[in-house]
């Protein structure tokens, strides 16, 4: 059985990572949804609540998709749970840099796991987590980025953090 592992932090879920998930599982037999905490990155939603969000948008996407939470290394997470792939969404040229240094680290801490990377469709290439939680802070409409149910837990969130900014 070919099993990948799709990594990421997904505070919150969106139209791209959706994409990337939906194209990704069509190259393995088991895709692993990976939900980590980035040290580098202050999450809106807890790990419980960011697993639980991705299993809810991910079901009914064909394929067999599995969403577990991780706090280790992730070449480490990928021989737990029986990886050979690695997929990684990328958007663009700075992604690809980064993925690249990435890559080849983990080349050296399990050389037996590929990473294969899938270019974001072009409609979603702009889209990035961060970025659709800074234009929620600042009031504005994220349907265009993420499901309406991601869209009402981000505003949701958001008020209730006391986090809105700009004009009231």
């Amino acid at each position: 059985m070919r099993i990948g592992v799709y990594p990421g932090t997904f505070d919150p879920i969106t139209l791209g990572h959706m994409d990337i998930i939906r194209r990704g599982a069509k190259f393995v037999d088991r895709l692993i949804i990976g939900v980590t905490t980035n040290i580098a990155k202050s999450p809106l939603f807890d790990d419980d609540e960011r697993i639980a969000m991705v299993k809810a948008e991910v079901e009914g996407i064909d394929g067999d998709i599995k969403v577990v939470g991780f706090n280790s290394l992730l070449m480490d997470f990928a021989d737990a749970q029986g990886a050979s792939i690695v997929v990684r969404g990328i958007r663009g040229v700075t992604d690809f840099e980064y993925e690249y240094q990435l890559t080849g680290m983990n080349r050296q801490l399990n050389a037996r796991v590929e990473t294969v990377f899938l270019m974001a469709d072009v409609s979603l290439q702009p889209i990035a987590s961060r970025l659709v939680k800074e234009i929620a802070i600042f009031g504005g409409d994220i349907h265009k980025f993420v499901t309406p149910s991601v869209r009402d837990a981000v505003v949701a969130r958001i008020a209730e953090r006391g986090l809105l900014q700009g004009e009231r």
